[in-house]
């Protein structure tokens, strides 16, 4: 029961993932037409730094054993009950997390380009 629950919840983080993909794409492209252009909004993070537990900008990241990069207060609650990775569903080898110091890095850069 607990595998198949983490291969749902896997999917689902997948699916979500390419949606929000799915709908980047679409505001890239821009309205067809000005009556459709939508209000002025903050410009979207690279998905790179989005959590894909948490869907939000990412603060203190770290790289699971999978290779994923996760904020690591949500991968750490993952980890409390399971040893799967969330993005594949497969186990992970490990549970050490390592600070992703290179990625932390380009977040902050593009939030003081972004106030």
């Amino acid at each position: 029961e607990a595998v198949v629950a983490e291969e749902q919840l896997a999917a689902a983080l997948e699916e979500s993932a390419r949606l929000e993909e799915g709908r980047r794409a679409a505001e890239a492209q821009g309205p067809s037409s000005a009556a459709e252009a939508p209000a002025p909004r903050e410009e979207e993070p690279p998905a790179d730094f989005i959590c894909p537990i948490t869907t939000e900008l990412m603060s203190d990241p770290v790289m699971a054993a999978d290779g994923h990069s996760y904020e690591r207060s949500a991968i750490e609650r993952w980890l409390a009950t399971k040893s799967t990775s969330p993005m594949t569903g497969e186990a992970l080898e490990h549970s050490i997390l390592t600070p992703n110091h290179a990625l932390r890095g380009r977040i902050r850069e593009w939030q003081e380009a972004h106030r």
